[in-house]
């Protein structure tokens, strides 16, 4: 799918090209919690639902926002659609037999972004087959793959996608809400699928101590609140937050960071990953530290120019981190499991200094 059908209506059309690509889907945001409520379990398993070992015990069941999925044998040939998905195989020294390509932050015109191209490369693969679904899911060529399983858990599949889906394979989708599955449960819910759980609960533990360690080098980034932003440089007059459920937003606190309460405030009531908000409210987020962006210096520039916006006190100390629209780098701010570990320095560095700039 393209940025502009992710997200679903007006605020698909809103933030077009920067919200996550793949899977050609619309975006369901409905739903009660935005916290990922999926359960797995294995038969016989312990009391937590996870095998004693690495090797899975089938069938395998994973509960879901459609209902729930039975894996009743070791998928042998794993496809992926949606964004980031192909990375948890790659991650686990899986060759998929074939992933979405990506439409955002792949300037070469690769269809690759580098992270996942170079996890290919590693194992082997220089033309992994791809499924162009920018208009739409290809369901034929993911049938032409001929899947074991459709690992799809952070993704926004409607119902009637997910039924013609479960016609090819058994499919793993987002767990409760429409874009909203982090990058832990991401990788645990697509491990789950290709049997590797184990596998999958080892890597969260090794990125998180990843993280840790690039984080202690950015003391000035601690305890500062920090959100997401998009804004429209032609259109100032409104902008949009992404709020905690967004793997964006939840990032940063992953990185250090706290969610300032404006945007939790903002998060009670909704059951999406991003609101929008009038410039006329700027003054609600004086207690943001740190604002992260799509964009570059001019976007700062048109920021503090602007009557509304410019009062903003991140706005006007000029604590803004600042991705350049399109490239991998302000791609990688939805992160996954091959895109931390290659981009969490520069990630990090462009933040820090911004953070150097905060009270």
């Amino acid at each position: 799918m393209t940025f502009k059908k992710m997200a679903g209506l007006t605020l698909a059309i809103a933030l077009s090209i920067i919200l996550t690509a793949c899977a050609g889907t619309t975006a369901d945001t409905s739903g009660n919690d935005g916290t990922a409520n999926a359960e797995v379990s294995a038969t016989p398993s312990d009391a937590s639902g996870a095998t004693p070992s690495s090797e899975a015990e089938y069938p395998i069941t994973i509960k879901h926002a459609f209902g729930e999925t039975v894996i009743k044998s070791k998928p042998q040939k794993i496809a992926t659609i949606s964004w980031g998905n192909q990375d948890v195989p790659l991650a686990l020294g899986v060759v998929p037999v074939g992933v979405s390509e990506a439409n955002y932050g792949v300037p070469d015109g690769s269809r690759l972004l580098p992270w996942t191209a170079e996890g290919f490369k590693k194992l082997g693969v220089e033309n992994p087959v791809l499924f162009n679904d920018t208009d739409g899911l290809d369901f034929e060529a993911i049938s032409d793959v001929q899947p074991d399983v459709i690992l799809a858990a952070y993704s926004g599949m409607t119902q009637d996608e997910y039924n013609l889906l479960s016609a090819i394979a058994p499919v793993v989708p987002y767990p409760t809400l429409a874009w909203q599955t982090l990058w832990r449960d991401q990788i645990i819910m697509d491990a789950t699928g290709m049997g590797m759980k184990a596998e999958g609960e080892q890597l969260v533990a090794d990125l998180e101590k990843l993280i840790a360690e690039k984080v202690s080098a950015y003391p000035q980034i601690a305890g500062k609140s920090a959100a997401f932003f998009y804004f429209n440089p032609s259109d100032l007059g409104k902008f949009y937050v992404y709020l905690p459920t967004d793997p964006r937003a939840a990032y940063l606190t992953d990185l250090g960071m706290k969610v300032p309460d404006s945007v939790l405030n903002l998060a009670k009531d909704s059951a999406s990953f991003a609101i929008e908000l009038s410039a006329e409210n700027a003054d609600m987020l004086k207690d943001v530290d740190i604002i992260i962006a799509y964009g570059d210096a001019s976007l700062l520039q048109s920021l503090q120019a602007d009557p509304l916006t410019g009062t903003i006190p991140a706005v006007q100390r000029g604590s803004v981190a600042l991705f350049e629209d399109g490239s991998s780098l302000a791609a990688a701010g939805t992160p996954s499991a091959l895109s931390i570990p290659a981009t969490i320095d520069d990630y990090l560095s462009v933040i820090g200094a911004a953070a150097d700039k905060a009270k």
